[in-house]
């Protein structure tokens, strides 16, 4: 039977990366801080990273500069060198994990296939984020590593290595404060790499420290840097706000300790079987099944024709140093966001911290492997098992951020459908956006994107969009009240505006977007909803939306071709002729969805059709629609009420003021 070579292990890299994360990345797109990232790259340009970054990691702008300057601010671009990264970051904890143990060629492979699809971090696909921001770090850590223990076992490369290795460390820590707790780690390197040399203790730890010194004083010196920034210094991220008891302190101690090695050491890794268990029968489910399947025949087929040697005699202190430097690693790893009281939560943003702890996790499940299962093909059907999981983990997370920006797109075009342009200055106000990967001021950068495309400093940006769940009693939205100035701060331009200035929109996750209104869709209609929504659309101004302007062009290589007109298609422009007072076109609009068999998930959306209806000559249809709608959803009877009750003073017909009284008795709706 024929065997693979040393030299295709990085096809198995490139293959897994691919397996794990590649898959569907033509349905992805930005997510998170990619949004004003991807905005200021396109519209202030490059350069002005630099003062964006200057307030706090002032050594992320450089990065950033390089990276934009050279990869346009496209998604699809963005997601393809995701997986460049993630893929060049397993080559280099390969490489460095043959440095500090060159025997050991099996066992430094099984840890950095783990390290490669570790599915306790969740957010590849946050691409331009997290590159930028600890990805260009994190490689540059392990490449790090991977020379102070060359430069200790080629004594004619010591000096050249130190250096490389120290200018490394420079870059993996300074620019972003995630990896601060991993430097002890280094000194355990030393420590296993000497210990062949060295075999006296004491004689070994001084010279560990010795060797150790250069890296220890630039490590002291970032804390100090970082220090400076947290109490003097303009940085503005996380508080720091550990328990000040002693007792406090102690306990949380002890609980980070169990909750770092239980989530990273464990239960990252096994996650993906509770999830497929719970949505057994979904299609995503019955994929990621497939794919784990796939996978373990593939994985476990090419380790078992994989040649190399499994340092039989070496195997057991490897596994012992893996699962010291592990543990090490991974409670090391959690200090920096343990320390600032941020929590560990999987399969959420916060798992974005587990980046720290990767390194540390996949040498602790290598070395309990190695330690605990001692028959060669059980120890790599296990392992083939675990990187099977992983990856179908990561499909499972990619597929959520898939759907996520399938709310991204609808709710872009949407809004391109409903407001054709808005005059500078507006504020765009709701309760809460359908995604869960994006946020309000985040998106403000697409919103203005799609309706300032023309925009340069030193302009105001002209449009935001504020959450009032998030924003509510803040600098950025201190009250619902009329003729309240805004100001909201964007990198190194600003928002300014006021509440008197505002569209009050609704986006469910199930229906279309709405522009909520005092008149047409007010408080009393959707009573049900959140008061942090209804209390802020007395404030809502449509006039502000410019209905005979052309429409928006929506960018293409943001948000991809304009989706198929369905029912949110005709939703929304019924919305903009009724704002305009085009009965006929909000009738005929509903004629046309109608032939062509749509009709709403929400039955909030029958409102404009039926009043459509009622002005134009067809109460039956109204009287109808208004029956089905009840019918369908009973909180819809404020609204019907309030509807009719404006028909009937606004409608000259006879017969249909006597449907519009008829109604409201069938309605019971109050005098």
């Amino acid at each position: 039977m024929p065997k693979f070579t040393k030299k295709s292990i990085p096809a198995l890299f490139a293959f897994l990366t691919l397996l794990a994360y590649g898959l569907i990345i033509p349905w992805l797109g930005f997510y998170w801080d990619d949004w004003s990232f991807a905005w200021i790259a396109k519209f202030l340009g490059p350069a002005e990273f630099t003062p964006a970054f200057r307030p706090f990691r002032p050594f992320l702008g450089p990065i950033f500069f390089v990276t934009t300057s050279f990869l346009p601010p496209s998604p699809i671009v963005w997601q393809i060198f995701g997986l460049f990264t993630r893929f060049f970051s397993a080559l280099a904890a390969w490489w460095a994990l043959r440095q500090i143990w060159p025997e050991c060629k099996f066992q430094t492979l099984s840890a950095s296939l783990l390290f490669l699809v570790f599915p306790g971090y969740s957010q590849q696909w946050v691409a331009l984020t997290h590159i930028n921001q600890e990805w260009v770090s994190l490689i540059a850590y392990l490449f790090s590593f991977g020379l102070t223990a060359s430069a200790l076992r080629k004594p004619a490369k010591f000096k050249t290595h130190t250096v490389i290795a120290l200018l490394l460390l420079f870059w993996g820590l300074f620019p972003t404060e995630y990896f601060v707790g991993l430097e002890p780690l280094r000194f355990l390197i030393i420590w296993f790499v000497m210990s062949a040399k060295i075999p006296n203790f004491w004689e070994r730890v001084k010279r560990a420290i010795q060797l150790w010194l250069p890296y220890f004083l630039l490590w002291m010196t970032n804390a100090l840097w970082l220090g400076f920034y947290y109490t003097k210094g303009g940085y503005d991220s996380y508080s720091v706000e550990a328990s000040q008891t002693s007792g406090g302190v102690l306990a949380h101690l002890i609980q980070g300790i169990g909750e770092a090695l239980y989530k990273a050491g464990w239960y990252a890794w096994v996650q993906a079987l509770g999830h497929f268990a719970g949505t057994l029968g979904a299609p995503s489910t019955i994929l990621g099944l497939a794919l784990v399947i796939g996978t373990f025949f593939l994985v476990i087929f090419y380790l078992q024709k994989l040649p190399l040697p499994n340092a039989l005699n070496g195997a057991k202190l490897w596994a012992g140093q893996a699962v010291i430097l592990g543990v090490a690693g991974i409670l090391l790893g959690r200090l920096p966001s343990w320390v600032a009281d941020l929590p560990l939560k999987l399969l959420t943003t916060y798992d974005r911290l587990t980046i720290s702890l990767m390194f540390g996790a996949s040498l602790l499940v290598a070395g309990l492997l190695e330690f605990l299962i001692k028959n060669r093909k059980l120890r790599i059907a296990l392992l083939s098992l675990i990187i099977a999981l992983a990856v179908g983990q990561q499909f499972m997370s990619a597929n959520d951020f898939r759907r996520d920006w399938t709310y991204q797109r609808n709710l872009a075009w949407q809004l391109s459908w409903r407001i054709p342009a808005m005059e500078p200055g507006t504020l765009l106000l709701t309760h809460q956006l359908p995604m869960a990967s994006e946020s309000d001021l985040n998106y403000t950068a697409a919103l203005n994107w799609i309706y300032a495309p023309n925009f340069a400093p030193p302009d105001d940006m002209p449009y935001v969009i504020l959450s009032t769940i998030k924003r509510l009693d803040g600098p950025s939205l201190p009250a619902l009240e009329p003729d309240i100035p805004i100001h909201v701060p964007y990198r190194t331009v600003s928002f300014r505006g006021s509440t008197s200035d505002a569209i009050v929109i609704y986006a469910p996750t199930a229906g279309c977007l709405r522009v909520l209104d005092p008149v047409y869709a007010n408080s009393e209609t959707y009573n049900k909803e959140s008061d942090y929504l209804t209390d802020a659309i007395c404030l809502s101004d449509p006039s502000h939306i410019l209905t005979e302007a052309p429409p928006p062009v929506v960018p293409a290589s943001l948000f991809g071709a304009e989706p198929e007109h369905t029912w949110c298609y005709f939703y929304t422009k019924a919305e903009l002729a009724r704002q305009t007072g085009n009965w006929k076109e909000v009738a005929s609009l509903g004629n046309e969805a109608s032939q062509q068999g749509y009709t709403p998930v929400d039955a909030f959306e029958w409102l404009p059709f039926i009043e459509g209806y009622a002005y134009t000559g067809n109460p039956e249809i109204a009287k109808e629609l208004s029956r089905n709608a009840i019918k369908k959803e009973p909180r819809l009877r404020k609204g019907l009420c309030i509807l009719w009750e404006r028909v009937n003073i606004n409608s000259n017909e006879i017969s249909v003021q006597e449907t519009a009284l008829r109604l409201k008795d069938e309605l019971n709706c109050a005098p």
